[in-house]
């Protein structure tokens, strides 16, 4: 008899569980309101000399759910007429009902969906509230029209100065760090490169960061490419012209060769037998060819010092420039270079030739048919 008692007290038991179990399953979520999100603009310019500052700024209230749980909140842009895929995805809190995207994360957002600067596109935006990993609610979507901007690499990458004496000559001021010439950093690395451009014979330079002499570096006195800060000697460009220096900031070494560059190919008036050479303009900071004749038949290449070691040429692919119209340039010795390409003309005529390379994150080529 007791083991019937003690049968019937877990089968009593056990239905209890099961009921309490069926009860958990029946438990549904649900969404007793919709999130809601809205913006203090429908249009906007982005700048990048106010990057910093608050571009949009948007109002937003969570979604409410019963029973109460803890979900995530994030702030979804996508271009309009996508159907948010792709889309940029940005954490917001759930304790707070505002936040802003200043006109540098605009601007980066824009990049990362392919949107080209200087037009303005339509974009959704929504709230995104995931109360886990697959279930996500939506709030109601806006529309914001935004117009990106190229980004001037002398303000996205990272620089050192070189202040000397020879800087004056070439449009900067002598010896003043917040007027010289720039080596910056492609790889936002604490390694430097670039060019100056040096008029008389033996004139000297140091490095400095910040546009300051704090903490400025010149040679150990041995000049074999070792950098100091305490007890350093000015570095000499022995020859006019202009070089090409590189800097290791963190391992305190430097390089500096001679680069006079010229255009050559079959494009030009010398074929591949000459170069025609680069002047420099101080007003501009560039080199300049004032006038050359190109055939659009032939092709052409900027190389240093009349050799091939170091070239100017597009990334990968024979380029086809347009009047009037600057290109990104890039150096084969960087790195930055695919193959052996060319540059040409679809017209024949008398044209103006611009290299800039005050940046070498950006170099830039412009020619302009006269």
């Amino acid at each position: 008899m007791k083991n019937i008692f003690k049968i019937f007290i877990v089968g009593v038991i056990a239905s209890f569980i099961i009921s309490c179990a069926k009860e958990d399953e029946d438990i549904q979520l649900n969404n007793t309101s919709q999130g809601k999100i809205s913006a203090n603009k429908t249009t906007v310019v982005l700048d990048e000399t106010i990057a910093d500052q608050a571009a949009v700024t948007f109002t937003y209230a969570n979604p409410t759910f019963t029973p109460n749980i803890v979900f995530s909140n994030s702030v979804e842009i996508s271009i309009d007429g996508s159907n948010f895929t792709p889309s940029v995805i940005t954490p917001v809190s759930m304790d707070q009902s505002t936040f802003s995207l200043t006109h540098l994360e605009l601007n980066n957002i824009l990049a990362s969906l392919n949107v080209a600067p200087n037009i303005a596109k339509a974009f959704e935006i929504r709230l995104k509230s995931n109360v886990n990993s697959v279930t996500a609610y939506y709030s109601n979507v806006i529309k914001v029209t935004m117009t990106g901007y190229m980004p001037n690499p002398d303000l996205v990458f990272p620089k050192i100065n070189v202040p000397g004496g020879y800087a004056g000559a070439a449009g900067y001021a002598d010896w003043n760090p917040a007027n010289a010439p720039n080596l910056f950093s492609p790889g936002k690395n604490n390694k430097y490169r670039g060019f100056i451009y040096v008029t008389n014979p033996n004139s000297e330079y140091k490095f400095t960061i910040n546009q300051d002499w704090a903490g400025d570096k010149g040679d150990d006195g041995t000049f074999t490419g070792k950098l100091v800060e305490a007890g350093e000697q000015n570095i000499k460009a022995a020859l006019a012209g202009t070089y090409y220096i590189n800097v290791d900031w963190t391992a305190n070494t430097y390089s500096s060769v001679i680069a006079n560059f010229g255009v050559i190919g079959d494009a030009t008036p010398t074929g591949w037998g000459s170069d025609t050479d680069f002047t420099y303009n101080p007003t501009t900071k560039t080199f300049v060819i004032n006038s050359i004749a190109l055939s659009n038949t032939g092709i052409f290449k900027f190389r240093a010092n009349d050799d091939w070691a170091m070239k100017i040429q597009p990334a990968n692919g024979d380029q086809t420039l347009v009047s009037g119209t600057s290109v990104q340039a890039f150096m084969n010795t960087e790195g930055t270079v695919t193959d052996d390409p060319s540059y040409k003309v679809s017209q024949a005529g008398n044209y103006k030739i611009e290299l800039d390379l005050h940046n070498s994150a950006y170099y830039k080529l412009t020619i302009t048919k006269l």
